[in-house]
């Protein structure tokens, strides 16, 4: 076991910054495209996004941008919801919509390159195709429920506009310093609470030993075993709870797991319902691991926690909606 130095040193530490770099990406842009008015330019093809949930078309930006960075999306609708543009309904209601377009990205540098070829192209090809059925069915709901819930919202439009303390004309000069000292701003009150989660929740992690035996001790010695009845009432055989069990350390290790037991054991659509039922258990650890520190670095915990709940049930709903319909397959 680790110290707790070297935990925080060798895991908390680079994840933290690898993500304050992302999130000063994101944050850095929204910044230099107010200044440089960008965002009025950008918006106008996120606006078939936004219009339909009544949100500003700035908003736009940030849901485009999540095809090339979550990490640096959700820095932009922070810096929105910072400057006022946004409430938290609104916000909440971006962050939903976000989900499809945060997807996309994982298609080409995760589903695609890593998982089709583990499972093969048919099982691979129908995984990646509940999964992007999964996250376009929760921006939907987001779309809907901006249309909804954001009906006749007024919007403070000068929010995003620079301040000008004259009617001199600013130099490129004054609009990067300007852009960065706003993006500081920002990592300042965002990075520490960054740190002190993900320092709480990876000495969690390695310690999580005492929480196998807290289970020994009150007569669960094999974890899986909570996970047989999953498996028998969804009519999967016994194969699969392994798969299940490993999926909630790691979905890539479920994947090779899987992977020797389609076509002798499990028939595709089984393959795949085993890896969705995987994904449903590990929410909790995956809620946890990642979402807890990354939200709540970014919102507090107050607002983080909203995130955290409404991002939770629609995936479990929606997970469970694509369970169901493989079932009728």
């Amino acid at each position: 076991m680790q110290s707790v130095l070297s935990v925080l040193l060798e895991e908390a530490l680079p994840r933290v910054l690898t993500i304050a770099v992302l999130i000063g990406a994101g944050v850095g842009l929204a910044n230099l495209a107010v200044e440089y008015g960008l965002v009025t330019v950008v918006a106008r093809v996120g606006r078939y996004v936004t219009e339909p949930a009544n949100l500003p078309s700035e908003v736009g930006t940030a849901v485009l941008t999540n095809a090339v960075s979550v990490t640096a999306g959700y820095g932009m609708l922070a810096e929105f919801r910072e400057a006022g543009l946004l409430d938290d309904r609104a916000t909440l209601i971006a962050v939903v919509i976000n989900t499809f377009f945060g997807f996309v990205q994982h298609i080409f540098t995760y589903y695609g390159p890593v998982l089709v070829p583990i499972l093969g192209l048919q099982v691979g090809l129908m995984y990646v195709g509940a999964r992007a059925g999964i996250s376009l069915a929760i921006t939907l709901v987001g779309l809907l429920a901006g249309a909804l819930l954001l009906r006749g919202y007024e919007y403070d439009s000068g929010a995003l506009e620079p301040e000008l303390p004259d009617e001199e004309p600013r130099t490129n000069r004054d609009k990067l310093r300007e852009a960065a000292e706003s993006t500081f701003e920002r990592l300042r009150s965002i990075v520490p609470r960054l740190a002190v989660v993900y320092s709480l929740v990876f000495l969690a992690l390695e310690y999580a030993d005492r929480i196998l035996a807290a289970f020994a001790s009150v007569g669960i010695d094999d974890p899986g075993a909570l996970l047989e009845p999953i498996a028998g009432l969804l009519g999967l055989p016994g194969a699969a709870v392994p798969v299940i069990l490993v999926s909630l350390v790691d979905p890539t290790t479920g994947a090779i797991t899987v992977a020797p037991l389609i076509g002798d054991v499990l028939t595709p659509s089984e393959a795949v319902i085993t890896l969705l039922v995987g994904s449903l258990v590990s929410l909790t650890i995956g809620t946890v691991k990642r979402s807890i520190p990354f939200q709540f670095g970014i919102w507090g915990a107050a607002f983080g926690t909203k995130v955290i709940v409404v991002n939770v049930c629609l995936k479990a709903a929606f997970i469970l909606v694509a369970i169901a319909a493989f079932f009728l397959v």
